[in-house]
């Protein structure tokens, strides 16, 4: 077995410098896993288990249907659906056939479908049926030759299946044969397991992951079977206590998301079960946390928050939990305080971006949590904090500055566009565009987005720090801090603020609670009330759509 050896700087204890990495790429790896634990569940969705043995010949025989349909390696293929067996079989039919996986958002427009579609060259859809009319309208104006089609009931167990098209007509619709338009199931029921040369090549493009286009439009990051591999290798080194084919693991995160993607390749290194969830909303992860009691759950902070905010949540039994992870943002102490007292789970904050394949830095497993932190980085990566006006110079410990990463999981670069590649990566380092600073153990702690930072009368303001007073505040639910433009100041700071069910709020209370824990510059100069802070896919908060409703909200109030 072929091996290759990196080293990062660590200040956990017991994490080791050097990291041996097993080129096995994900497909090979889900090969492996069917191998070791053939009966384990891979899946689990909505009460249907599919085993290792099952998703590998699954696999198998989706590269075949594909193979039959014209594609071949080095194609794109478009991947329209949520968390849905179907999206997993056909990622993986992509990795072992050599062609290259395009995950798409399902929430996307018309416009943004198109656009994507486009650059990416896809030659093939795999789409949910409920959006036909979507991928009808867009799909002359692309390349997309052969479209598949599947269904949210084509994996429900009997007697679910049968009866999910007439008790639940708004999540069915019947596609008509056309064109070049296929339906899975059919496809699938053409072909056997087994016999598929696998394709796949360590250092080959395996997917097109789309950043989610939060600071202009979203760009396709170009990554490697390698950085997959990689990255899923680094997870199972910082996590040691975690055991091949014994965990269960929420799937909360969409499987388009980068996050996503690296846990379903992690679960798959390791042979865990994913329990899907097609739809992250507070009542189903409760339903499935109640039914399951998986090992592990991963989300985002909001996620959590909704969650601890659900009477039956808080009582549900949480023995076989080992784990609760945050990504996206760090948990409040709040939030951590309470998570502990329903459990004794290892809590965990992380940090990673699409351009990093996703993981770079976690809190090691057992280890201390500190609030506000994303904690070190995991194996095999160098993280540095330089100077945000040249980008060289090496900041010391406890100021802030630009973080910049080198490491195996870093991306080739964005397809099809050499300029804004050129803007982050440079001499082998990625620069995030992410303000951090290290404090004296090695813990990473994130300011803020170098782009959102408010330049208000010549001080540097950073939005986030201001969220996590607002946050702390016992009425508060959420809330989003932006900067605005002002004559005189240059930039003006406001809030927007979510007040917690059943409670009121004044915009002078929300001032006043900020000044006696922020400078002056720093405090609100404006208040506004909303019922909802703008969200991604994943539920984390964009500043940019916020500011974008900001500017609508003030043309209807002139």
């Amino acid at each position: 077995m072929a091996f290759e050896r990196f080293w990062h700087k660590s200040y956990a204890p017991g994490v080791p410098y050097e990291v041996e990495f097993d080129r096995t790429t994900m497909p090979q790896a889900l090969r492996r896993s069917a191998g070791r634990f053939p009966d384990y569940p891979a899946l689990i969705y909505f009460g249907k288990i599919i085993t290792y043995r099952e998703l590998d010949g699954m696999v198998d025989r989706f590269s075949k249907a594909l193979t039959g349909i014209g594609i071949g390696p080095g194609d794109r293929v478009a991947m329209i659906m949520p968390n849905v067996p179907q999206m997993t079989v056909a990622i993986y039919a992509c990795y072992r056939m050599g062609a290259v996986a395009v995950p798409t958002n399902p929430l996307y427009t018309e416009r943004e479908l198109e656009y994507q579609l486009n650059n990416a060259g896809a030659k093939a859809a795999v789409v949910l049926d409920l959006l036909e009319p979507r991928m009808s309208a867009v799909r002359p104006k692309t390349g997309v030759g052969p479209v598949i089609y599947c269904h949210i009931n084509d994996y429900l167990p009997f007697p679910k299946k049968q009866i999910f098209p007439i008790a639940k007509k708004t999540m069915y619709r019947k596609v008509l044969p056309g064109d070049r338009v296929h339906e899975f199931m059919d496809l699938m029921g053409k072909y056997s397991a087994g016999g598929v040369e696998d394709k796949s090549k360590w250092d080959g493009l395996a997917a097109l992951l789309y950043t989610g286009g939060t600071t202009g439009v979203s760009k396709g990051v170009m990554i490697n079977h390698s950085h997959f591999s990689c990255n899923a290798q680094q997870f199972k080194a910082y996590m040691p206590a975690l055991r091949d084919g014994e965990e269960r693991v929420l799937s909360i995160y969409p499987y388009f998301h980068s996050a996503g993607n690296f846990m379903l390749n992690s679960m798959i290194w390791c042979g865990w079960t994913a329990l899907l969830v097609p739809r992250p909303e507070t009542d189903i992860i409760v339903e499935l946390f109640g039914k399951y009691q998986p090992t592990g759950m991963v989300g985002v902070p909001t996620i959590y928050t909704g969650l601890l905010n659900n009477k039956k949540f808080c009582t549900l039994d949480f023995s076989k939990i080992k784990l609760f992870a945050a990504g996206a943002a760090p948990l409040l102490k709040d939030t951590i305080d309470r998570l502990r007292a329903l459990t004794n789970a290892t809590i965990l904050n992380t940090y990673g971006l699409t351009e990093a394949t996703c993981l770079v830095a976690a809190n090691p497993y057992g280890g201390t949590v500190v609030p506000g932190t994303i904690g070190l980085p995991i194996p095999g990566t160098d993280v540095r904090i330089v100077d945000v006006e040249t980008g060289k110079k090496e900041m010391p410990i406890g100021e802030s500055g630009e973080l910049v990463i080198r490491a195996p999981q870093v991306m080739i670069g964005y397809y099809k566009n050499q300029d804004e590649t050129a803007q982050v990566l440079h001499d082998g380092w990625l620069y995030t565009g992410d303000i951090g600073v290290f404090d004296k153990e090695g813990n990473i702690t994130i300011v803020d987005r170098k782009k959102d930072m408010i330049i208000a009368s010549g001080f540097n303001i950073f939005p986030n720090e201001i969220d996590d007073i607002l946050f702390s505040h016992p009425k508060i639910l959420e809330a989003c801090t932006i900067g605005l433009p002002d004559d005189y100041r240059g930039e003006t700071v406001k809030a927007y603020v979510v007040v917690r069910p059943g409670e009121t709020l004044t915009e002078q209370e929300v001032v006043d609670f900020c000044k006696e824990r922020l400078t002056a510059y720093k405090v609100p100069k404006k208040i506004s009330f909303i019922e909802a802070i703008p969200k991604s896919a994943v539920g984390k908060i964009l500043r940019r759509a916020m500011k974008d409703l900001d500017r609508e909200l003030g043309k209807k109030r002139k």
